[in-house]
């Protein structure tokens, strides 16, 4: 008896290890064109200070990014597609523009570098609109690993993005709509 408990619990722990999920197989980090992630987002200018958890959403030639208080609470919507950027308040006051940087110089009184997200959210800080950008961590120290930690600097303001969870990366998994066609 004391023999067939043994058995039984070596399959239990022998079949517990198998189902050990595998990291998922993404490419290269040149290719993604699409990706989702949940994190935290800290910004400082001079003394004044804000958080907020974010929600960013990436396709190509599209962005949406919510971000909500620590607690749940909506603060703001921002997106961006071919028609220009828009930004929509708690109070439901709504703010366009061509691009995001108009959009951010018309609300903030300067540009962030969000022309470019794409680009330095997965880890390239090649071109990043006038500010420093450093990746400060990764998932691991594989070639393919994204960035979990990045930190963003101009003049006064300082910005620090914590990405707790990469939800989906990849090239597109649909087709592109055909000329004159919405998504």
């Amino acid at each position: 008896m004391r023999g067939g408990l043994i058995w039984v619990l070596a399959l239990a722990v022998l079949s517990g290890c198998a189902t050990v999920p595998l990291p998922p197989q993404r490419p290269p980090v040149a290719q993604i064109e699409q990706f989702a992630f949940s994190g935290r987002i800290a910004v400082r200018q001079g003394e004044v200070r804000h958080n907020a958890r974010v929600d960013w959403r990436h396709e190509t030639g599209r962005d949406e990014v919510l971000l909500t208080t620590p607690f749940g609470q909506g603060v703001a919507e921002l997106s961006r597609d071919a028609t220009g950027a828009r930004l929509v308040l708690a109070d439901q006051r709504r703010f366009e523009a061509d691009d995001w940087s108009t959009l951010s110089q018309q609300v903030f009184g300067f540009p962030l570098p969000l022309g470019t997200s794409a680009r330095w959210l997965l880890g390239d800080v090649a071109e990043t609109e006038g500010w420093r950008v450093t990746i400060v961590e990764r998932e691991s120290a594989a070639a393919a690993a994204l960035p979990t930690v990045i930190e963003l600097e101009r003049d006064d303001i300082a910005v620090r993005l914590k990405i707790d969870e990469w939800i989906e990366v990849g090239p597109p998994s649909f087709p592109a709509p055909l000329p004159g066609e919405g998504r």
